[in-house]
């Protein structure tokens, strides 16, 4: 339909009949519209500000005063005959697309719903739950400790004077000159000594910090830390102790060996190994083809941390071992690097 220009002095028939002619034409262009963007254009082309509607609505001014009420209601039902058409092409084209792509998509109704996918535990977790389980299956309780410490229970009641070059052993992040972030979870055994009189049974899984990073050392890692007290407990006792959670956590065939060693807090002191999980004690890449890996470190409790606990050397003694999470994690799943477990990548973390 060709834009009608402002009109000026016309008779309210000729108008009427523009009027005609218009919806006459709107409902045959209408007919041939397919989707909804060509529905948009056909109605800014009739009822936009623009619209040929509106042009028309612009020349009522010009009419004859008892001409324009009539002019004006043909007007608002020719626009609300639009609407109308509109609104129901709307509808059909939207029934027409829906039921397209149900035909093209085949949806099967009787399919069950999608689950949102659960996860897994971390393997950290896996571990202390496992060792925790292997331990309480020994008669040890679970105790827990502060991280951020006093370097009273970190260090000098763990038989660590402030000059002592043990103390180099272990880069210390210190918040200050007597308060510091835990170099190891040892400092629970003298807080629950100090709580507990004899005899204890004890470990405790926690969160230690060191300054220290790369493949196999991380500046947060963690711990367990394990101690027995008694009457006549004996390094006997100690390493029959740790065969039994070797043999659990590893295998009943692995084989167990203990090194002499050095701690400010055990004396005697050894360091503990395993045969290799790799090889089996043959000689590999993993083990330096010594046979052995190196799993934790254990002694007997010095008898100067007794006395920092007011526990009688002369009438007690006792064992106490350490071991890092991280360390058994990567033997137990094939862990290459230690920072793997670290970050948060979910193509590890599933695997577990």
């Amino acid at each position: 339909m060709p834009v009608i220009s402002f009109l000026f002095f016309i008779k309210g028939s000729l108008m009427k009949e523009q009027l005609d002619a218009l919806l006459h034409e709107a409902g045959s262009e209408l007919a041939g519209i397919s989707s909804e963007e060509a529905l948009q254009e056909f109605k800014v082309k009739y009822l936009g500000k623009k619209g040929a509607l509106t042009v028309i609505m612009k020349g009522i001014g010009a009419l004859k005063p008892e001409e324009r009420p009539v002019i004006g209601q043909v007007v608002n039902a020719v626009r609300d005959q639009l609407e109308e058409w509109i609104e129901r092409a709307l509808v059909t084209i939207r029934a027409a697309r829906k039921a397209e792509r149900l035909q093209s998509e085949r949806i099967d109704v009787t399919l069950p719903g999608r689950r949102k996918p659960i996860g897994t535990r971390h393997p950290i977790s896996l571990v202390i739950e496992e060792i925790t389980d292997i331990f309480a299956g020994l008669g040890f309780q679970v105790a827990e400790g502060p991280e951020i410490e006093l370097d009273y229970y970190n260090f000098e009641a763990l038989n660590f004077p402030k000059d002592h070059p043990a103390r180099d052993m272990q880069d210390t992040f210190f918040i200050d000159d007597n308060l510091l972030l835990r170099t190891h979870t040892s400092p629970v055994q003298v807080r629950s000594m100090l709580k507990h009189a004899p005899p204890v049974r004890i470990i405790s899984p926690g969160t230690v910090y060191r300054c220290d990073s790369d493949a196999t050392h991380s500046p947060m890692f963690h711990q367990i830390e394990g101690f027995m007290v008694d009457k006549g407990i004996t390094f006997g006792d100690l390493k029959g102790i740790l065969t039994i959670f070797v043999n659990q956590c590893f295998g009943k065939d692995t084989g167990v060996r203990l090194r002499p060693s050095f701690f400010p807090f055990t004396e005697p002191s050894a360091e503990v190994d395993i045969a290799c999980v790799i090889c089996k004690g043959k000689g590999c890449r993993v083990c330096k083809n010594s046979g052995w890996l190196e799993i934790l470190g254990a002694g007997m409790v010095d008898p100067e941390v007794f006395r920092h606990v007011h526990y009688d050397p002369e009438s007690v003694s006792g064992f106490a071992f350490g071991m890092g999470i991280e360390r058994i994690a990567m033997l137990k799943y094939g862990i290459s690097d230690m920072r793997l477990l670290f970050e948060n990548d979910l193509r590890f973390l599933s695997q577990f």
